[in-house]
């Protein structure tokens, strides 16, 4: 096994073209199981553990960009504020020492579908940013993940950080599993909703081929949210319309058999996790909206305390 360690982000992408069978290792918390098990045995390893830009994130008023190094521990102690579902996510991400080296880029790259960060990333609105030497571009993330184990990368590429939508409302990340951490998720489903464009996204894991959207459930919620008149009174969804949601949230799945659990009880987990979190997220938004009308008031009155003081 060839082991190539490049100093510098364009040296890296050099090496990947000159060799894309390499096989690129950061954090190593996947890659190095499937070594050890003598699972895969790649020819070529490209170290990347040199390059300290793909550890580096940037928060913008709209956007995180975190480096594909981005370890989880940093997700959870300094972006749970702008990206909160991928910090609960990070949160059931193996043992705190996984989360030291694991990244969101290593998991993109293995593609697994039970990868716990895809449901944050997808509920969220990602972009996956790639380069080689021919230049670079974002994928979004809906569309970077193309079978089971498998990524849009072509050979030549590698990933350079993730792009996520910095969070405008409540977002919320559950996993299925014998235990909270530690554990590959039986299914996993996250709900994320964007008061700024009166959307919800979700994400879905280990319960199809691919992480997935329920697309059907997201137009569903987004009808009844305008059509209620919810966004701007905060009344609660009516029970029947949150068990729809939960049904096509359950139909947008196609999951199979194995050890972990059954494809019926998979659906009817991810029913029950769509639940939940539309009632956590809901709730979280109506409280953001009492404190702002409370504040609206206080304003008000003060304006008006204010203009009798100046008229008398």
């Amino acid at each position: 096994m060839e082991f190539l360690r490049p100093a510098g982000w364009q040296e890296a992408l050099a090496v990947k073209a000159a060799h894309p069978d390499a096989v690129p290792l950061a954090g190593g918390t996947d890659l190095m199981v499937e070594i050890n098990f003598d699972r895969r045995r790649p020819g070529r390893l490209l170290d990347l553990s040199l390059i300290p830009e793909l550890r580096d994130h940037e928060v913008g008023p709209d956007t995180v960009r975190l480096g594909a190094a981005v370890p989880y521990r940093t997700v959870i102690e300094r972006l749970r504020g702008p990206l909160p579902a991928l910090a609960l996510a990070a949160h059931t991400v193996g043992s705190p020492q996984i989360r030291n080296r694991g990244s969101v880029g290593g998991n993109l790259g293995t593609a697994s579908p039970a990868g716990d960060s895809h449901p944050a990333l997808l509920a969220a609105g990602a972009r996956v940013e790639v380069a080689s030497v021919r230049g670079s571009r974002l994928i979004p993330v809906d569309e970077f993940y193309t079978g089971p184990k498998r990524n849009a990368l072509a050979p030549d590429e590698l990933i350079r950080a993730v792009h996520v939508d910095t969070a405008h409302g409540p977002q919320q990340f559950a996993k299925v599993g014998p235990r909270n951490a530690m554990v590959i998720a039986v299914c996993a489903f996250a709900l994320a909703l964007h008061p700024n464009t009166r959307t919800v996204r979700t994400g879905i894991g280990s319960a199809a081929p691919t992480p997935v959207r329920a697309r059907a459930a997201e137009e569903f919620l987004t009808g009844v949210l305008a059509e209620g008149g919810h966004w701007e009174s905060g009344r609660p969804v009516a029970p029947a319309a949150a068990r729809r949601f939960a049904e096509l949230a359950a139909a947008a799945c196609a999951p199979i058999d194995d050890v972990r659990g059954s494809a019926d009880y998979r659906r009817h987990a991810i029913a029950v996790l769509a639940r939940r979190t539309l009632h956590w997220t809901w709730a979280e938004h109506r409280g953001h909206r009492h404190e702002a009308a409370e504040h609206q008031a206080a304003e008000h009155q003060a304006a008006e305390h204010q203009a009798a003081e100046g008229a008398a």
